[in-house]
């Protein structure tokens, strides 16, 4: 049992931390946002913990919290900075965050050691650590999503115009959205360089993009626990299929496509809402199922 545990500890520890990145992602998805931002926030979460720990011998659960402080206020600039863009424009601006982040890291040749990248970071997010962050991480955003800013999320998601015409602020709820995203994002970065003993600019790029709105859209993005099973999905996919190592990109594709068609909304929101669907048509009188989809979203 222990050789078990072992043996997939390292697969567990990445699910726990690729989780904190898919709640950034789904976070900004829940408030309407189109936002690439969550990987700039990482990078810049896991290279402030590395450098300090490496160049200047700042303790690292210190220089976990610069990180995280770091990436925080990158966050409420980039939220004021595309406070007023939408679509297609923020995903524009919020990917050349990443970009930036990118071009810094591997042309800071002085501070970031370029495309090397950096090494010798102490190892001190122990699983037993994530666990208790993506704990805590849960609770936050279950507790968030039970009151009204939750609501006004799913208001702002679903339509900003009659949110505006019901007096909510749809800017400063974006912002938050943003900021908060900046802080969960910088978290997961920086537990990353904590849990390693390298990176490199190029694990911040493309790549963890697509798996951060991956883990989203499998695992669905009104609920935080689709943000639990997105990464878990994700991040066991190669290990499951390591037979097939040669085409393990073809099933996540495919995996997403499929859930795409079948379950729109991610694995997790689709249940939740097959499952209330079946409580509306119990609750009804016997004769009114054809009138189910109605009642249930009027409920």
């Amino acid at each position: 049992m222990i050789s078990f545990l072992s043996s997939y500890q390292s697969l567990a520890d990445q699910i726990l931390i690729y989780s904190v990145l898919a709640m950034s992602q789904c976070l900004v998805m829940r408030a309407g946002l189109f936002s690439l931002a969550p990987t700039a926030f990482a990078g810049i979460g896991a290279y402030t913990m590395a450098v300090l720990t490496t160049a200047h011998g700042v303790n690292p659960v210190l220089a976990i919290v610069c990180g995280v402080m770091l990436a925080t206020l990158v966050a409420a600039a980039m939220a004021l900075a595309t406070s007023r863009l939408r679509g297609v424009f923020q995903a524009v601006a919020t990917l050349a965050l990443v970009q930036v982040m990118v071009t810094v890291g591997l042309g800071w040749e002085s501070v970031t050691r370029g495309a090397l990248g950096i090494n010798g970071i102490p190892k001190v997010a122990t699983t037993g650590w994530l666990l208790l962050v993506v704990a805590l991480a849960t609770w936050l955003l279950w507790t968030i999503g039970r009151y009204s800013i939750g609501r006004a999320f799913d208001l702002i998601r679903e339509d900003e115009t009659v949110a505006v015409s019901l007096g909510i602020s749809v800017m400063r709820y974006h912002r938050f959205a943003m900021i908060l995203s900046g802080l969960l994002g910088g978290l997961a970065g920086a537990l990353y360089a904590a849990n390693s003993h390298a990176i490199q600019p190029s694990e911040f790029g493309f790549s963890m993009i697509v798996a951060g709105l991956t883990m989203a859209v499998l695992g669905g993005h009104k609920s935080v626990w689709g943000a639990l099973l997105g990464a878990a999905i994700l991040i066991s996919l190669p290990e499951l299929f390591r037979v097939f190592a040669e085409y393990r990109s073809v099933f996540q594709g495919v995996l997403l496509m499929l859930v795409i068609i079948f379950l729109p909304n991610g694995i997790v929101d689709s249940l939740l809402e097959l499952a209330h669907e079946r409580k509306v048509r119990r609750a009804l009188p016997s004769g009114d199922g054809g009138n189910i989809d109605t009642k249930a979203r009027a409920t």
